[in-house]
C-alpha cells in the first residue's frame, strides 16, 4: 500500500517524523471482509496524531466509514489489531472506548429536550446533578446554543440538530470524536458554515477527530491531514496542500480536484524530469515516481496551472491547441482542447485577453514542468 512504497517519501504519521509519544490512534495490518472473500479494508496501516483532525476521504464503498466503525468498536476486524492510546481495543466494547459519535442523521433521542439530550450521556456515566448541569451548559456555550436546554429537536433547524449532536458526542470530555458524514443533509450554505463551526471546536478542545466524508472541498477545508481511500486501500496520507500539489497516484490526482490525465510512454529520462511522448506529442514532466525510457506513464496537468501564452518559450511545455468548445463560468473561462488524442481541459481566468479565444480556432497554451507530474498507471500499482 502507498504507505510501503519505497520510492516516495514518507508522510507525516506515516514513519517519518511521526513520533510515538504523539500517536493516538494505530491501524495495524487491519483487513476486513464480511464473507471472507470479498476485502473491504486491505491491510490498513494508519496513524492518527493526538490533537489532529484526519480525515478518511473516498468515493462510496472504499472503505471509509467500514474503517470508521471498526474504529468505534461497532465491526470487528477480521485481521490486524487497532490500539488506541497505546491500548489494544479489539476486545473492547464501543461503550467502553470513550468515544464522541456524530452521524449524519443526528441520532437525537425526539421525545427528549436538547437538555436531556446532552444530560443522558453523563447521567448513565453516574455524574452527579450538579456536574451534569455545569456540563451541558458549557457544551451549549461551546456550540453557541445557550438558552436552548428546553426546546426538543423538532424545533430546531437542521443546523442546530447537528449543533446538538455535536455537543452531546463533547459533553462527556472524551478524547477521541468520529464523525461519519455529519454534514450530508445539510444545504451548501449551512455546510460550509458547520464546517468551520466544526474546526472552530476541535482547535479550541484540543480534541483528536477522526472524520470520514466523500466531499473533498469539506475534506481539504477542514483537515490537518486526509486519508484519500480506494478501494480498500489508502491511496495517500497528506495534508491537503501536498495532496492537491504533490499527488502521487492516478486516483489521488484525480479524485483531488481537477486533472487532465494522459497516457504516455516514456522517451527520455534527465534527473527527476522525463520526456513523455504522448500521441504525436512529446511532454516534459516531473517524476514522481522513478522511471526508465519505454515506461508507460500517467501525466497529471491541472487546468488551472496551463496558461495562454504570449511569448515563445514562457514555458517548458508549449502547444498550439484547437479549441473544442468553451463554457463561460464567471471567474475563468472553461475551454475544452485535445492533445495527443486525449480531451485537454484549460482554464483561463477572466482578464484582459481572455475574449481572444474562440471555438474553432487555435489558443496557445503551456505549463511548467513542475506542473506536470507522471506517475504510474493504476495497473501497474499492485506491488506497492
Amino acid at each position: 500500500m502507498d504507505t510501503q512504497d519505497p520510492s516516495r517519501r514518507p508522510t507525516s504519521g506515516e514513519g517519518a517524523g511521526a513520533k510515538t509519544a504523539d500517536v493516538y490512534v494505530e491501524f495495524n495490518g487491519v483487513h476486513k471482509t464480511y464473507d471472507g472473500v470479498t476485502p473491504i479494508v486491505r491491510d490498513l496501516h494508519l496513524t492518527v496524531r493526538e490533537g489532529e483532525f484526519l480525515t478518511l476521504l473516498g468515493p462510496s464503498g472504499s472503505g471509509k466509514t467500514t474503517c470508521l466503525m471498526m474504529l468505534a468498536g461497532f465491526e470487528a476486524p477480521s485481521a490486524g489489531a487497532i490500539r488506541i492510546d497505546g491500548r489494544a481495543v479489539d476486545a473492547v466494547p464501543p461503550r467502553k472506548r470513550n468515544i464522541g459519535m456524530v452521524f449524519q442523521n443526528y441520532a437525537l433521542f425526539p421525545h427528549m429536550t436538547v437538555g436531556a439530550n446532552l444530560a443522558f450521556p453523563l447521567q448513565v456515566r453516574g455524574l452527579d446533578r450538579a456536574a451534569v448541569a455545569e456540563r451541558v451548559h458549557r457544551a451549549l456555550r461551546l456550540v453557541r446554543l445557550e438558552g436552548f436546554e428546553d426546546r426538543h429537536p423538532n424545533q430546531l433547524s437542521g443546523g442546530q440538530q447537528q449543533r446538538v449532536a455535536i455537543a452531546r458526542a463533547l459533553v462527556f470530555e472524551p478524547r477521541l470524536v468520529l464523525m461519519d458524514e455529519p454534514l450530508g443533509a445539510l444545504d451548501r450554505r449551512l455546510r460550509e458554515e458547520m464546517q468551520f463551526e466544526i474546526r472552530r471546536i476541535q482547535r479550541t478542545l484540543g480534541v483528536t477527530v477522526v472524520y470520514v466524508t466523500h466531499d473533498q472541498q469539506e475534506a481539504m477545508a477542514m483537515s490537518d491531514r486526509v486519508a484519500v481511500f480506494n478501494a480498500g486501500r489508502i491511496e495517500q496520507v497528506d495534508s491537503p496542500e501536498v495532496l492537491y500539489e504533490e499527488p502521487r497516484r492516478p486516483f489521488v490526482a484525480s479524485f483531488i480536484g481537477d486533472n487532465n490525465l494522459l497516457r504516455g510512454r516514456v522517451a527520455a529520462v534527465d534527473g527527476d524530469t522525463c520526456d513523455v511522448r504522448v500521441g504525436d506529442v512529446v511532454i516534459n514532466a516531473f517524476m514522481v515516481t522513478r522511471h526508465e525510457v519505454g515506461d508507460d506513464v500517467v501525466l497529471a496537468v491541472r487546468p488551472e496551472r496551463t496558461g495562454l501564452v504570449s511569448e515563445a518559450g514562457t514555458y517548458t511545455n508549449e502547444f498550439v491547441l484547437r479549441v473544442e468548445d468553451m463554457a463561460f463560468l464567471g471567474d475563468h473561462l472553461r475551454v475544452l482542447t485535445n492533445i495527443g488524442g486525449h480531451g485537454f481541459v484549460v482554464k483561463i481566468p477572466n482578464i484582459v485577453g481572455h475574449g481572444g479565444v474562440l471555438a474553432g480556432e487555435g489558443v496557445h497554451i503551456g505549463w511548467a514542468t513542475l506542473d506536470c507530474r507522471a506517475m504510474r498507471p493504476p495497473e501497474d500499482e499492485s506491488s506497492d
